[in-house]
């Protein structure tokens, strides 16, 4: 299995010298060769393979000496990684590819004459750069990225191949389901509610108060510069803080349970109720959903995702009995036809794991009484946020 660890890295002042150059010399050659692909399709339809950018790179030197400063392997993954860029946007994971920007995080790989030894990280004519090395992992080193974010500190990240094969997955065991929410950030089929911490609510004040007195420098100048370091660093804060979260629930959810099922959120579509965007962007909940699955499949557990369209809330989970019309200030109801009292986040947990359980048997067409489950065409989408 493939398995990523991030390290904190120190560069010298002549290495941080040569890794700006590195930076600035791989950004520049992937704008230079997104804008002749965009060129070479308006003029005849076609546009680069991978292999016709980096054959650019000698005749691009030739012109541009300053080209042969950095490795070279960081211009040659610059190609592959637009290469990338277009293959996602065709297959329709990602957007178009933009250009990079000088402002936003800075990145360069590494794939061949690397290693880490001791405290060290060895990289191509960067030589041994000391770094906070807390694992050392069993496996093959497949590549180190090296970035740059925008509070001015550098992180390694090395990919390994530890030789082992993914687990295999088996349902014995407790199944989970889980309802996102707002008010509490993730409610279990077992009746445990997990708080939400609301990190950027939290930090608001002190990123506005950064943000006020970066709008009063000047453009351009050194203390511009200073006070763009300190938002930065706020905004890292409260990265951290969630994500220190998100990692520590997640664990502890795949850690209990065989089988997790949770609701498949049109996040994009929810945040654009400008009432609820801001909670639910600083929610995370697609990062949750991502680390609950890559953990599920390191662990040989099984992770499951509903339909969004499944009406969790409104289900009966004893009777199966549905309502119509469940608004989101209603935070309890009773059933009118078994007369069983529901809390509405435990009820759509429970009948989440029920579905989920049902998708796992090949059932996931029906519920449990043998209906359909979709709406039909022209239905509204209605995101259960509560």
């Amino acid at each position: 299995m493939l398995k990523a660890y991030k390290y904190r890295i120190y560069p010298t002042d002549e290495q941080a010298v040569l890794l700006a150059k590195s930076f600035g010399c791989a950004r520049w050659f992937y704008n230079f060769a997104l804008n002749l692909t965009n060129e070479t399709y308006k003029a005849t339809g076609k546009g680069l393979s991978r292999n016709q950018i980096i054959n650019l790179l000698p005749s691009l030197k030739k012109e541009h000496e300053w080209l042969t400063e950095p490795p070279s392997q960081c211009l040659q993954q610059a190609a592959l990684d637009l290469s990338t860029a277009f293959l996602n946007f065709f297959e329709k994971r990602a957007k178009y590819p933009n250009f990079k920007k000088k402002e936003q995080k800075q990145s360069i790989r590494f794939r061949q004459k690397i290693k880490i030894d001791g405290s060290y990280l060895t990289l191509p004519k960067l030589g041994k750069v000391y770094g906070k090395i807390s694992r050392f992992p069993v496996g093959k080193l497949k590549s180190v990225t090296v970035s740059l974010t925008p509070s001015g500190e550098y992180y390694g990240a090395g990919l390994y191949d530890d030789g082992k094969n993914q687990p295999e997955s088996t349902s014995e065991g407790k199944a989970l389901g889980i309802d996102m929410g707002l008010t509490h950030y993730a409610i279990t089929s077992d009746g445990t509610k997990h708080g939400n911490p609301k990190y950027n609510r939290k930090y608001e004040v002190r990123l506005a108060k950064k943000q006020k007195q970066l709008s009063r420098k000047h453009q351009g100048s050194a203390n511009r510069n200073k006070a763009r370091i300190k938002v930065a660093i706020v905004h890292i804060k409260i990265t951290r803080c969630r994500e220190d979260f998100l990692h520590k629930l997640s664990r502890k959810l795949v850690d209990e349970n065989q089988v997790i099922v949770v609701e498949n959120l049109a996040v994009k579509n929810m945040v654009k109720n400008h009432k609820l965007a801001k909670s639910i962007t600083d929610a995370g909940w697609s990062k949750f959903c991502t680390m609950l699955k890559y953990k599920a499949q390191w662990s040989g557990k099984i992770y499951i995702e509903v339909d969004r369209f499944f009406p969790s809330s409104k289900t009966c989970n004893n009777c199966l009995h549905q309502i119509d019309i469940l608004s989101l200030d209603i935070r309890s109801w009773q059933c009118p036809k078994c007369q069983m009292r529901h809390d509405r986040d435990i009820n759509a947990a429970i009948n989440i794991r029920d579905e989920g359980l049902r998708i796992l048997a090949g059932g996931h067409l029906a519920t449990a009484s043998g209906q359909r489950v979709r709406p039909s065409k022209g239905t509204a989408f209605r995101g259960d946020v509560g």
